[in-house]
């Protein structure tokens, strides 16, 4: 055993102490960012008086479960769920996550970080089940063990980049979608993600050749390059490159919160102290190197029996996937708790590429005639609203319009309640928009349109300011009056 461990450090661990003490740090940012960005939005989403509450989803996962409430659904929030707690639970994680950031008590605060966000990702509901989420998660919980020094977490870092990598690629292959296998994804992506940035623009109107080659491009770093991540240092610097481009690309081009900005965090963990050292003052790296933890023969081992388990999992997920047959109860359980925590994960960006974008359009009156527009913050509404970009910050209602308009032959439990929070002029709702046209007293009316939303071409933006011109017209949601979207809301509520 002593020799395994000394063997994994000298391979993954030497040399490695600047690194991890920079990708902590980052973290920290990271975390910061989420818990600021779900503080001015957590309310509006599943506040008392929100789109989503978090009281009525915890008191069903209560009836139904019982005493496995907690293990249904991990989250401090059973403790509390009014909107006090709810903001606090969020201020809570910045103060953590400037402490790790600050280089104190580190590993408490990671632990708190940790816990603080799987409950908000608990009970954010329709809001938070997002592959960056899940994927901050499973960073984080690796995050607590990096404190330990083993050489052994620093495998578990570069497996998990690797995997969500190679992942990416496989389910555009897996998915069947013709846009992916005929490299023509890209010909759509810049104008149908959900919230696209002035490159974007620019970007969709670039020669189809460019898009085939990009694409092409992507499935080479995604399927092969991944590969590279275990071999020796030449190829891992490689794949380094490889997947910082590749996320800066999706950076300068795409909304994704921090996502992106977490692959590339990972990426560190392909280089070595020595790549950086000149990137950072003799006297700190110093001070961090002298402080860098000794791993103990506990820590190595119980790193080494967590990797056991990932690999374990890995390799059932794959088994469960591909032959679809039972598995012994004793994993069964462990995949399900390393599910409910986040601890393990799926991934795959991108599996199925969207070709057309419909935008929903809401709309109240108080007369039924004359119809005013509510203004989202981020997504496309006016014709000439400027891209721009909010990463890290993710406005989650204009993500999940987004979602909504992708098959407007049905309408989500939260849209309904959506609408009723609008008609009750529900200050926390109502501040999750750019504008509203109804700031004194809530519409009488209020009814929802979709549209089939495009680019302008570049020569006609210049001439009029449009980014976007819309055509085909549907409507989504009826005309209806603040009493009959409550009953309608109520019946397919819990």
């Amino acid at each position: 055993m002593k020799v395994f461990s000394n063997s994994f450090w000298d391979t993954y661990g030497a040399d490695t102490t600047l690194i991890s003490w920079i990708f902590l740090r980052g973290l920290a940012l990271i975390y910061f960012s989420a818990f600021a960005s779900m503080s001015v939005q957590i309310e509006g989403l599943v506040g008392e008086n929100g789109i989503l509450p978090a009281v009525s989803k915890l008191a069903f996962i209560e009836q139904v479960y019982l005493q496995q409430k907690f293990w249904q659904m991990p989250t401090i929030f059973w403790l509390n769920t009014s909107d006090l707690m709810l903001s606090s639970v969020c201020y809570a994680g910045m103060v953590a996550a400037s402490l790790v950031l600050f280089n104190i008590f580190t590993r408490a605060a990671l632990i708190i970080c940790y816990i603080l966000y799987l409950s908000i990702v608990e009970v954010g509901q329709d809001f938070t089940q997002f592959q960056w989420d899940v994927f901050l998660l499973e960073i984080g919980f690796l995050a607590i063990l990096l404190t330990w020094g083993s050489g052994i977490v620093i495998f578990l870092f570069r497996w998990l980049l690797a995997r969500f990598m190679f992942m990416g690629g496989l389910v555009k292959i897996a998915s069947g979608d013709p846009s992916w296998a005929n490299l023509t994804a890209l010909n759509f992506h810049y104008e149908t993600q959900p919230i696209p940035t002035p490159f974007a623009y620019y970007a969709y109107h670039l020669p189809t050749w460019f898009h085939k080659t990009c694409v092409g491009g992507v499935f080479l770093i995604e399927l092969l390059v991944p590969f590279f991540v275990f071999l020796p240092k030449r190829f891992r610097l490689l794949s380094c490159g490889c997947f910082i481009l590749l996320q800066s690309g999706i950076i300068l081009t795409g909304n994704y919160t921090f996502f992106n900005l977490l692959t590339i965090l990972l990426c560190l963990f392909l280089l070595q102290d020595k790549d950086i050292a000149k990137m950072i003052p003799i006297s700190l790296a110093t001070t961090i190197q002298q402080k860098n933890p000794v791993p103990s023969t506990a820590a190595n081992a119980g790193a080494g029996l967590w990797a056991s388990m990932v690999m374990l999992i890995c390799v059932s997920q794959i088994w469960l996937y591909h032959f679809n047959s039972p598995i012994y109860e004793p994993l069964k359980v462990l995949l399900r708790t390393t599910s409910t925590f986040a601890l393990v994960n799926n991934y795959g960006p991108f599996a199925v590429m969207t070709t057309e974008r419909n935008e929903i359009i809401v709309q109240g009156s108080d007369d039924g005639l004359n119809w005013s527009e509510y203004q989202f913050k981020y997504k496309p509404g006016k014709l000439n609203r400027e891209l721009g970009w909010n990463i890290p910050h993710q406005p989650r209602l204009d993500w999940q319009m987004w979602f909504e308009a992708l098959n407007l032959s049905r309408k989500s439990v939260w849209f309904d309640n959506f609408l009723v929070k609008l008609m009750e002029g529900s200050p926390a709702v109502t501040s999750l928009l750019e504008e509203n046209p109804f700031p004194d007293k809530p519409p009488r009316y209020i009814r929802a349109i979709a549209f089939r939303y495009t680019y302008t071409l570049p020569e006609q933006a210049d001439n009029n300011d449009q980014i976007w011109r819309r055509f085909n017209s549907r409507l989504y949601s009826p005309i209806m009056s603040f009493e009959k979207l409550s009953n309608l809301s109520s019946s397919r509520n819990w």
